[in-house]
C-alpha cells in the first residue's frame, strides 16, 4: 500500500495535509501518529511538529480494476472497462470491446476462467475478500435474466408433473442464480448435485 509521512502545527493539520497530497478522503486510508507536537521552551525553542503517516487502504474495486487491466493486456485484447462497483462485498466489473466473442466464449466458459483467475489475484492482496462478477457486454446480466425465466418456468413443470427436474451443468455462478430465483417460492426446493464441471441444479417438490 502506498504511504506517505507528513508534518503539521498539529496531528489534524498532518493529515490533512497528507489527504490532500494523495487526493483521497479519510474513509480511504490508515492513519499512524507518529509524533505528537510539542510547543517547546516558552513555546518557541525546541518545538516540535506532529509527525503522522498516512497510508491508503487497498480498495477492492481499484485492486480489481488494476489486476484486470494487468490480464487482458497479457491477453492482447482490445477492450474498454465500462464500470466497476462494489456493493455487499462483490465487485461487479463490465467491460466491452470489439474481441469480447473471443473473452466469453463457448457458453461462458472463457468469461468463467478469467473471473475465477481474477478473483485469486485480487483477494491475494486484500485484507477482506470479496466475490468477483466479470461481466462483458451485461452478457451475464442478460444470461441471469434467462435463467431466472428458465427456472421459474421449470418450477412450474415440477408442480404439475409432480417430477423433479435436472438442469444442464452449470458453474458456481449460474447455479447461485438458480437457486436464488427459486428460494422464495414455498413449494420448491433446489440442490446441486455432482461434481464439478458437471454439477447441476435440481429442482424439486418439497416434502
Amino acid at each position: 500500500m502506498l504511504s506517505l509521512e507528513k508534518k503539521g502545527k498539529s496531528v489534524d493539520e498532518a493529515i490533512q495535509l497528507a489527504l490532500e497530497e494523495l487526493g483521497v478522503g479519510l474513509e480511504d486510508v490508515v492513519i499512524e501518529v507518529l509524533e505528537e507536537p510539542s510547543r517547546g521552551i516558552l513555546g518557541i525553542i525546541g518545538s516540535k511538529p506532529a509527525v503522522v503517516r498516512v497510508e491508503l487502504k487497498n480498495k477492492p474495486e481499484k485492486v480489481a480494476e488494476e489486476k484486470l487491466r494487468a490480464l487482458l493486456d497479457t491477453m492482447d485484447i482490445s477492450y474498454e472497462i465500462q464500470s466497476v462497483e462494489m456493493k455487499d462485498g462483490v465487485v461487479r466489473i463490465n467491460i466491452t470491446g470489439k474481441d469480447m466473442g473471443l473473452l466469453i466464449g463457448r457458453k461462458g466458459e472463457t468469461l468463467n476462467a478469467v473471473q475465477f483467475i481474477l478473483g485469486m489475484m485480487v483477494n491475494k492482496v486484500l485484507d477482506e475478500r470479496v466475490r468477483i462478477v466479470l461481466d462483458v457486454e451485461d452478457y451475464r446480466m442478460r444470461r441471469e435474466e434467462s435463467l431466472k425465466s428458465l427456472a421459474v418456468s421449470l418450477s412450474e413443470r415440477v408442480k404439475r408433473t409432480k417430477r423433479s427436474v435436472v438442469m444442464r451443468p452449470m458453474g458456481p455462478h449460474e447455479r447461485r442464480v438458480v437457486h436464488t430465483a427459486l428460494q422464495g417460492d414455498p413449494e420448491i426446493v433446489t440442490y446441486s448435485q455432482g461434481e464439478e464441471p458437471n454439477r447441476k441444479v435440481v429442482i424439486s417438490l418439497k416434502k
